[in-house]
């Protein structure tokens, strides 16, 4: 982020599994509510905690995309699928 390059910095974010990025992000965030690293590390483990947020975010965005609705038929036969809505 600092140096505008933050996508090269954490390149190997792009290979992670959401289950993977998510606990790294959570070992991130514990050693920051800690206050156990140095300033310059806080920095650091801030930024690629940040990437490892969008990263998280991206997968879920795809999965949430992916998912769909069976509908029925007054049978209840499975008659075709719809994308999927969750209830506000």
């Amino acid at each position: 982020m600092t140096n505008g390059r933050p996508a090269a910095k954490h390149a190997d974010i792009k290979e992670m599994t959401f289950e993977r990025a998510l606990k790294e992000l959570e070992t991130i965030v514990g050693r920051l509510e800690r206050g156990d690293v140095e300033l310059e590390e806080s920095i650091a483990i801030y930024e690629r905690g940040e990437q490892l947020k969008e990263h998280c975010d991206r997968l879920l965005k795809q999965a949430e995309a992916r998912v769909e609705k069976l509908t029925l038929s007054p049978s209840g036969a499975p008659v075709g699928t719809e994308p999927f809505r969750p209830q506000e």
